[in-house]
């Protein structure tokens, strides 16, 4: 039964990461130097607090050192975190959900018991997927309906050597949590086809060089990978089904926590919005009571609420492989709609909180330019928003890839 009445356990956590976002992130995130969007360091301080509390190891099981935590409790606890601090919201999810999705899916016994210790006890130890590469972007264009719009072949290589051991040669471009990971996975092309490889960041060969936020256009920390004769052992190779799951044409991987994260943003906005419409006074009251003003605001909720419902149900069904929410449609993309639905919303959100602070909403030294400029970037993160409507409409007519 499609029910998303939040248990016991997932109030607790969203009290939890709300309290510490509060009380520890908000503060620091909220200064002047902070609210530039272009040069701001990573705050690994809080990315180090919030991994104390287990948000790291969110998804791992309790038996193996986490909280169990599902698809969708990762989304509120990505909110939260976002609605502080973008940045770290972004890379305590990337690691959450990889973590769960290698140690509890993907990764034989004997890796699991080779990675799953140091993962567990080091709160520094942060996960990278090492997918994309320079020419990658599908552009579907006209052809996205046929399969050539479809295949993109992989240019990192990984061959076996006289010793058994893989050998990777290839460049990735723009990985996520690249300048913070001691373990990547890396999607390589083999002799047997295309698959994923663990491979630690201080395995010989391996060169992260942080790219630079000139432009701004990514939130957390980024890198490009390149790795020259990086051997690692043969046993390091996951099982065939990794490569469709994690960087698959179709793959939904991350993608709700990825939108929970904007939702957090555009309500930071929202909450700032009400604040200063409470406090500011024009015509002899709160700027809250104008009707223009009024009316915004609940177009910002709305949008809110709208993003939110779409993250949950998509959430819901990555937890309930197979059942749809409604049954009053052929099975959807969900994952892809949230994404749709929540970088065109929360990109209105944001501009109409801002619009609320009058001139005040685009000065530098305010958060509302930030929140502005946070959103955009989630507009073209991923496939982008033009590509995902194409997987949209190939789902809704049928089409499916080979």
């Amino acid at each position: 039964m499609y029910d998303l009445r939040l248990s016991e356990e997932q109030i607790a956590i969203r009290d939890m990461v709300r309290d510490f976002v509060a009380q520890d992130v908000f503060p620091i995130a909220t200064k002047p130097e902070r609210l530039e969007p272009f040069d701001t360091p990573l705050a690994i301080d809080l990315v180090d607090a919030a991994s104390e509390l287990g948000l790291r190891t969110l998804a791992l099981p309790e038996d193996a050192g986490g909280a169990g935590a599902d698809t969708l409790t990762c989304c509120i606890v990505a909110e939260e975190l976002a609605a502080g601090d973008v940045d770290v919201a972004s890379v305590l999810a990337r690691t959450a959900a990889l973590g769960g999705v290698l140690f509890n899916q993907l990764m034989n016994d004997e890796q699991r018991g080779r990675f799953l210790p140091a993962f567990v006890e080091d709160s520094r130890y942060h996960l990278a997927l090492a997918d994309r590469e320079a020419g990658m972007e599908t552009a579907l264009g006209v052809d996205y309906h046929r399969d050539t719009g479809n295949r993109v072949d992989v240019a990192t290589t990984a061959r076996r050597n006289d010793r058994g051991e893989w050998v990777v040669n290839g460049e990735k471009t723009r990985v996520a949590n690249a300048p913070l990971a001691k373990l990547f996975a890396v999607l390589v092309a083999t002799d047997a086809g295309n698959g994923i490889l663990l491979v630690p960041a201080d395995a010989p060969g391996l060169t992260v060089t942080e790219v630079p936020r000139d432009g701004g256009w990514y939130v957390g920390s980024c890198g490009d990978v390149s790795f020259k004769d990086c051997a690692v052992p043969a046993d390091n190779m996951l099982g065939p089904e990794a490569a469709d799951l994690l960087a698959g044409p179709g793959s939904d991987f991350g993608l709700p926590e990825a939108q929970a994260i904007n939702l957090g943003v555009g309500r930071a906005a929202f909450e700032a919005a009400m604040e200063y419409a409470g406090v500011r006074v024009q015509g002899g009251r709160p700027i809250v009571e104008h009707q223009a003003i009024g009316a915004k605001l609940a177009e910002v909720l709305i949008n809110l609420e709208t993003a939110r419902n779409a993250i949950w149900q998509a959430a819901w069904t990555v937890d309930n492989p197979g059942a749809e929410p409604t049954g009053n449609f052929p099975p959807l993309p969900r994952a892809k709609i949230s994404q749709v639905v929540t970088a065109e919303r929360i990109y209105r959100a944001t501009k109409d909180s801002a619009e609320c602070f009058g001139a005040m909403g685009v000065m530098r030294d305010m958060p509302l330019q930030k929140y502005i400029h946070v959103s955009r970037v989630f507009l073209h993160t991923g496939d982008g928003n033009a590509d995902t409507k194409l997987r949209i409409a190939e789902a809704a007519t049928g089409f499916s890839h080979p």
